[in-house]
């Protein structure tokens, strides 16, 4: 029987811990958080001072029995949740979920924090134990309460004023303005021509062996120019010409020797960042795999951690890390590589909490090629990042030499050529940060150059630029942004970004966020109607009374009172002041053709619109891009209902068949009609299986008999028995990793046959990262897979023959 047992938060941690505590002790998951305010309204009593109503969460309630279990076992329960804020506030839920006073003499209770999964880090938390921080707990309370308040509230007041399902949050509504007020820049935004002069120069002493170099046109008649001295293509022509009959010199020379130093350790959001530059990895991607190297990897010698804490704002490296890290450059890069004393970097983040490390592999002799083999390519890739990050973080700075030429041509004309050599990489030989801006133009290398060489003009190059618009935000500079205006905390970012996402407020493209036409409504309405609660100053202040309340410097239910009372004074009143009208019709200068009231912009589920303001009585609708109607083509079907003629529609799912008698008769039918396969359903055995195209265009095949039968399948259903189970339907499936294979759909069984093998792959042209043990097995996997309506179970099968047959 286990007299100790240790509570962490999930199953991984469990299983690497428990082996370094040996016996004794019982290492047990939470499996995350355990209670919380339910998603429903009256859960914080404002009128009681507001008290928090939380609930153990449905799903952790047979985890809470199973703790409870153990605990009546044990003689000491240690609890060894995440070291932050949001870990202790699990703590404190978990005492109160298994109903244990955190002083009564059985279980004793102890907190402990690691801030690395190593055997001497939890060997050395377990000698120093503490008390569960209240002031950590109170702030947590104060972020969730608060939370709870602006949603639970805001959130109704969108739907009366704009349309149901939508929401709003704290620092979700503060993310989307940056998003949309970006746009609106770049909208706005007028492009400016401007032109340059480059000229391809050589040395005329060698003119013939030389190679050429470039020079920019950088001042006339003694006078630099700026970015538009030259805005017109004529203009360049008449530079161009004159500079023509110019003899070019060498006039000064200017070089100088330029130290660059690295980028500090990994925070959680320069984790995020770095990892979104470089790999191409959301903030969620980063941060999933960046938890399953914190938690544990087996390499060969047992699991362990393989970096530390990943939800950190500090850029400190401890003095054991510092030392690691000399050793491993030392003896990989050389002496001259080394610093004599440890390189000590200061946060230039907002509201920064430096209580850990900084993220750091926890044992750096563990180099990305030694744990290559035991990781996913996805976990390899971002350790890699790390370890890099962190060794070149503890490097000699770079140091390259600057030359700067200034050429004259003629007696009005100068150039200038710039160019640098690296003299020593540095920290360069191992890592360069990435950045969101355009590289510049990479400056080369310059012949050797004395004041009074003649040089040989070879080419005038005058080019065309035109100014660009502000870029969008991407993950990357979205994260960095919010932080350096100390909005939100670190374990948020992931969050805020999926939430705009998935409320169809922004949309993603290619790692770069586009409002949507309803985020844009949203957006507008709160910071028309509600300024104060999405200014970046206001959430950023909340964040340091958070902080404050964490320090013990403030008492939460005073700051959120404070908070509140302006709050709701101020959304009653927008209840009577703002109308639906308001927020989502925009008037327009054009009349209806069809009957000459007002056109007005409306917003509908697929974004805005043009429609006439006299509906119902006129239905007249346009694009609002202003591209003319489509006009419904006769098709040659016809009603079955009424038997008027069926036209063909353009919805919001593609073309299909309706009714002309409409609004008399409202038949609507699909364009393409379900094709019988002659293949009996093989759940309820009456039906015929059909194929049928789902509202999204796919090819999917169900039960003609739905919604009495909902079986559904996406693959190719054959009229062939497996040969190993007997179920009366294989299914044939076309992929690039297993070719064609006749395969059986039922659960259970694996029987497989291939019939067309495979392409073979072509040769990689540069070696790869070694493929995942566990590929095409991880959680994202699996959910996009759902996402996507793989009718993987029963349960899959019913919801999606239910949504896909309505069409």
């Amino acid at each position: 029987m286990a007299q100790h047992l240790v509570i962490v938060e999930s199953p991984a941690k469990s299983k690497t811990i428990e082996k370094f505590l040996g016996p004794g002790y019982k290492v047990l998951a939470s499996y995350g958080h355990v209670r919380a305010l339910p998603s429903k309204q009256g859960m914080v009593d404002v009128e009681h001072d507001f008290e928090p109503q939380y609930r153990v969460l449905p799903e952790s309630r047979k985890h809470i029995q199973a703790l409870i279990k153990e605990v009546e076992k044990c003689d000491e329960l240690i609890l060894a949740t995440d070291p932050d804020r949001e870990g202790e506030a699990i703590a404190w839920h978990l005492l109160n979920a298994l109903g244990i006073d955190e002083n009564a003499d059985h279980p004793k209770v102890k907190r402990v924090v690691f801030h690395e999964i190593t055997r001497d880090a939890v060997k050395k938390a377990l000698e120093s134990p503490r008390r569960v921080a209240g002031e950590l707990v109170d702030a947590q309370q104060a972020r969730a309460v608060l939370d709870y308040l602006v949603g639970f509230n805001l959130s109704p007041f969108l739907w009366k004023k704009i349309r149901y399902g939508l929401s709003a949050g704290r620092v979700q509504s503060v993310a989307l303005r940056l998003i949309c007020e970006r746009e609106k820049e770049i909208n706005a935004f007028e492009s400016r021509e401007y032109w340059t002069i480059d000229a391809l120069l050589a040395q005329l002493k060698t003119a013939g062996k030389s190679p050429s170099f470039k020079a920019r046109l950088h001042a006339l008649d003694g006078k630099r120019l700026d970015k538009f001295a030259i805005t017109s293509q004529q203009q360049a022509a008449d530079l161009e010409k004159q500079i023509a009959e110019c003899a070019f010199e060498v006039g000064k020379v200017t070089q100088s020797e330029k130290k660059r130093n690295p980028a500090p350790p990994f925070t959680t959001s320069t984790l995020q960042q770095e990892a979104s530059r470089k790999l191409g990895y959301s903030a969620r991607k980063t941060m999933s795999n960046a938890q399953k190297l914190y938690e544990g990897v087996d390499i060969g010698s047992g699991a362990v951690g393989l970096i530390t804490y990943m939800r950190t704002d500090s850029v400190a490296l401890s003095q054991e890390a510092t030392n690691q890290a000399r050793e491993v450059i030392t003896g990989q890069y050389g002496k001259e590589y080394a610093l004599d004393k440890p390189r000590a970097f200061r946060n230039k983040a907002k509201n920064a909490q430096e209580a850990h490390e900084a993220i750091r592999p926890t044992d750096l002799s563990n180099t990305p090629e030694k744990v290559k083999p035991f990781l996913s390519s996805d976990q390899y890739r971002l350790y890699r990042l790390v370890w890099m990050r962190t060794i070149a973080s503890q490097m000699a700075a770079a140091i390259l030499d600057a030359t700067t030429v200034d050429i004259n041509a003629g007696e009005r004309f100068m150039f200038r050529a710039s160019g640098q050599v690296v003299r020593f990489p540095g920290f360069m030989k191992v890592y360069i940060e990435g950045t969101d801006e355009a590289e510049e133009e990479a400056q080369g290398t310059l012949p050797a150059l004395t004041e009074g060489d003649k040089l040989d003009r070879r080419e005038l190059l005058p080019e065309q630029h035109f100014t660009q618009p502000p870029p969008r935000y991407t993950e990357a500079s979205l994260v960095k942004t919010l932080e350096e205006y100390g909005i939100g905390r670190p374990s948020t970012y992931a969050g805020i970004m999926n939430t705009l996402v998935a409320r169809k407020y922004v949309r993603l493209e290619k790692r770069t966020f586009y409002p949507e036409d309803v985020g844009m409504v949203v957006n507008d309405l709160l910071t028309r109607h509600f300024t104060r609660y999405v200014d970046y100053d206001f959430t950023a202040q909340l964040e340091e009374e958070l902080d404050a309340i964490s320090r013990g410097e403030q008492k939460w239910r005073p700051a959120i009172r404070a908070f509140w009372e302006p709050f709701i004074e101020q959304l009653k009143t927008k209840e009577k002041e703002v109308s639906k009208a308001d927020v989502t019709t925009e008037k327009t200068d054009r009349s209806c053709p069809e009957c000459g009231k007002p056109l007005v912009v409306k917003l509908g589920r697929a974004g805005k619109f043009l429609a006439c303001s006299g509906f119902p009585e006129c239905r007249y609708t346009e694009p609002l891009s202003g591209e003319e109607k489509e006009e419904p083509v006769m098709s040659e079907e016809k009603c079955d209902k009424c038997g008027a003629p069926m036209l063909i529609k353009d919805g919001r799912y593609g073309k299909f068949l309706a009714c002309s008698a409409y609004p008399d008769c409202k038949n609507i039918q699909p364009l393409v009609k379900p094709k019988a396969l002659d293949i009996t359903c093989p759940e309820c055995g009456e039906g015929e299986l059909m194929e049928k195209k789902s509202r999204y265009g796919k090819i999917f095949y169900s039960c003609n008999r739905y919604p009495k039968c909902k079986y559904a399948l996406w693959d190719q259903p054959l009229k062939q028995p497996c040969p190993q189970c007997g179920f009366p339907v294989t299914v044939e499936k076309t992929t690039k990793r297993e070719g064609t294979v006749h395969k059986c759909p039922q659960e259970g069984c694996d029987w497989k046959k291939v019939i067309t093998p495979p392409e073979p792959k072509p040769a990689a042209k540069s070696k790869t990262a070694a493929p995942s043990k566990t590929a095409g097995k991880t959680k994202t996997t699996t959910k996009s897979k759902t996402a996507a309506g793989a009718p993987k179970s029963t349960t899959a099968r019913k919801s999606t023959a239910s949504k896909q047959s309505k069409k």
